[in-house]
């Protein structure tokens, strides 16, 4: 399915980024867009493009990141036939694709020096030549290019030419992360909620627990809005009751199971029950105190909490049930598939085996 490239948000650090990108798409200038990954510098960069006089002609992508580095001057520039082994017949690079149009290079600091003094060439003289020709192109191309790296450290560094960095940040625009815009976030949820909602076939979006809109709004979001997307995807897809989605999964690789890494460790396991409480001072109540007092006596974080909270109440509807999986899953309100997943996710497969 083709992903929407509306850009959603109301936050106001969101809103003035994409506002300094509005003014800056009117002017035939270069534009470099600075983010972490995930917040949505390709959507900036065509929101350049569309707003800009070139809307009509090509917008042409190229991820610099995507290319072993013997095939990106090829690829930016061109060649002509017999350049090179394999190049059978000459080929247009990016620059003559882009003629007339914007040309957005993704992940700009990972070229080599040698790209960027052919790059340097092009944008200050908006001239290309072809991998074995000897007579440039002229080519009109405005240059948007996007990294999530600090430009002025690698010209430090001595890994990025100073001189292109002057001629490409006419314009900077950084996106904030996610984490900066909370306002935004419940905002974004409910946008990729309802969509995959509708993806789903479902006749109604019922939107999310007060509790998850909670989690969602405390989590960091490393990866943005692109992990944000695929947290409420997976949550939406896998919540099958009625009423608003009240499970989510921030980590879905998080499993007792997961496979050693490289470093040789992986995950630990879930934590253990708790003890309840038995000193005689502990104030008299029903099933709800004593949930309160477990939470109180368990792990701080939110996550390790709700882990111990679903354990623990996994444990006793088994016992209540005979540990009779069929019955167990329908007293939740679970799928017989959904309540294998969550003995899994908590190791209690063995007390049911």
């Amino acid at each position: 399915m083709k992903r929407s490239t509306q850009v959603i948000g109301q936050s106001g650090v969101f809103l003035d980024a994409l506002e300094r990108a509005s003014r800056a798409a009117a002017l035939d200038r270069p534009v470099l867009v600075i983010g972490e990954r995930g917040t949505g510098k390709e959507l900036v960069a065509e929101r350049l493009h569309h707003l800009s006089p070139r809307w009509d002609q090509p917008l042409v992508t190229m991820n610099c990141a995507a290319l072993p580095e013997t095939l990106i001057e090829a690829e930016l520039f061109g060649h002509e036939a017999g350049a090179f082994t394999g190049a059978s017949k000459a080929r247009a690079g990016r620059f003559e694709e882009a003629d007339g149009g914007t040309l957005f290079l993704d992940e700009l600091g990972t070229l080599s020096m040698g790209a960027q003094e052919r790059l340097l060439r092009a944008v200050e003289y908006g001239e290309v030549t072809r991998i074995g020709a000897s007579r440039p192109l002229r080519v009109d191309v405005r240059i948007v290019a996007a990294t999530n790296e600090h430009l002025p450290d690698r010209v430090e560094d001595h890994t990025f030419r100073a001189d292109l960095l002057d001629r490409l940040c006419f314009e900077v625009v950084t996106l904030p992360p996610l984490r900066a815009r909370k306002s935004d976030i419940p905002v974004l949820a409910d946008f990729f909620g309802r969509r995959m909602s509708s993806e789903l076939g479902r006749d109604e979006w019922p939107g999310f627990s007060p509790e998850i809109e909670e989690a969602m709004r405390d989590y960091r979001w490393p990866g943005n809005v692109r992990e944000l997307r695929n947290v409420v995807e997976r949550a939406v897809y896998r919540w099958e009751r009625a009423g608003p989605v009240g499970a989510i999964e921030f980590d879905p690789f998080d499993s007792p199971y997961r496979p050693a890494g490289a470093n040789g460790r992986r995950s630990a396991a879930p934590p253990p029950p708790a003890a309840a409480p038995t000193s005689a001072a502990a104030p008299p109540g029903g099933e709800a105190d004593d949930e309160v007092a477990a939470c109180e006596v368990g792990p701080s974080d939110f996550k390790s909490r709700v882990a111990l909270f679903e354990r623990e109440l996994l444990t006793k509807a088994l016992a209540d049930h005979r540990f009779n999986q069929r019955a167990t899953a329908e007293a939740l309100g679970l799928s017989y598939d959904q309540l294998r997943h969550a003995l899994r996710r908590h190791d209690l497969i063995g007390a049911v085996a």
